[in-house]
């Protein structure tokens, strides 16, 4: 079963469940949440690592998370780091409680199961559990689906004028020096899931076939000319670096949001692949401050943090709960994109993903020159 039929079958049941109680990391024993409150004020402060402002609306949900708790200091770590230097930095400060210790990980789906396999992670299984659906979640806690998205294009209007609409036109010669992608596919997820999907537009099945696929059509595109070697950002959008690049959905329309049409950016979700992508939360085994770390866990996942993510363009894991209760503002589902982008999503099963990260691991270096 694919996780998006899993995802979609889990999250048509409306559950809900008090707030009252939070659970112990091991134990399983309940922890009120005053408790829980003092025990992570007595600890002070909460280590981030890798949580952009512009990326799902964390800028506002850290703020947010700051005014509730303002007895704790906001360590924030590396905000433009992928997913795979998350996990490094959790081996790199086993033995380590200063500051260069992430207490809390925000990381690509498939990177859940083998963090917990190399026993990096703390198990915590926030109030909302049940609400959270069966398939995006590590059954003892250890990891948790928090939001998912689209791969999408933003295009800078002012030197495109001509929109792509597909992974395939941008094989054109009129996208010469255009086409750029977050980051490196080896260490970034959402890197990883473009080059997958342009797999999946080539018509390739999914798993390792999709990321050979994908790389080649990368490789393709470096050859003609069309793909730029720099990672894309808003700045380099703005500069004409990056006139074309990809990134989910929540971080393209925040990036078109932020240059407030100068200049002028279209949004697109590939017509010949759309892929979604779950990203999860979860506690390093190592967290210096635990205790903090699950009232951050808490907060992410109670209605409001929740709706501090869709207000970043995410659509958090309890989405559907939220929604059947009649608990998101008209103003934020009107901003949303259309139903219709997410019609024919895609999501990748973990063994795909798999599957599909250990051919670019091998081959990206060797194909696109890179080491």
């Amino acid at each position: 079963m694919t996780i998006r039929r899993s995802i979609t079958a889990a999250l048509a049941a409306t559950l809900s469940l008090s707030t009252s109680l939070a659970f112990a990391q091991s134990s399983g024993t309940p922890m009120s949440m005053d408790e829980l409150v003092a025990a992570a004020k007595a600890e002070g402060q909460l280590t981030t690592i890798a949580l952009p402002h512009d990326w799902c609306g964390y800028g506002e949900v850290i703020a947010a998370f700051k005014a509730k708790y303002p007895f704790l200091t906001i360590n924030e770590l590396n905000p433009n780091a992928g997913s795979g230097d998350e996990i490094e930095a959790v081996k790199a400060n086993k033995g380590n409680t200063g500051p260069q210790a992430p207490d809390v990980l925000d990381i690509g789906l498939s990177f859940g199961p083998a963090a917990k396999a190399e026993n990096l992670l703390m198990p915590y299984k926030v109030s909302t559990w049940e609400t959270i659906p069966d398939s995006a979640k590590d059954p003892e806690g250890y990891w948790y689906g928090d939001y998912y998205g689209v791969l999408a294009m933003g295009v800078n209007k002012d030197i495109v004028t001509d929109v792509p609409t597909s992974f395939a036109d941008l094989k054109k010669s009129e996208y010469a020096n255009s086409v750029a992608i977050p980051g490196d596919p080896r260490t970034g997820n959402s890197t990883m899931m473009t080059v997958y999907g342009a797999g999946v537009a080539a018509g390739a099945e999914g798993g390792a076939e999709a990321a050979a696929a994908g790389t080649a059509f990368f490789k393709e595109l470096k050859e003609n000319g069309n793909f730029v070697p720099v990672n894309g950002s808003a700045q380099n959008m703005a500069q004409g670096t990056t006139p074309i690049l990809f990134d989910w959905d929540y971080n393209v329309l925040a990036m078109r949001d932020k240059l407030g049409g100068n200049p002028p950016m279209e949004v697109v979700v590939p017509s010949d692949a759309v892929i979604a992508g779950v990203y999860v939360q979860a506690i390093s085994a190592y967290a210096p401050h635990p205790n903090a770390a699950k009232l951050w866990m808490e907060y992410l996942y109670s209605d409001e943090g929740q709706l501090g993510w869709l207000k970043g363009y995410c659509h958090p894991i309890r989405f559907n709960d939220l929604a059947a209760n009649n608990k998101i503002p008209q103003d934020l589902l009107d901003k949303m994109p259309p139903a219709e982008n997410y019609a024919k999503a895609i999501f990748p099963s973990l063994d795909e993903q798999s599957a599909a990260k250990a051919v670019v691991a091998d081959s990206w270096g060797r194909e696109m020159g890179a080491q």
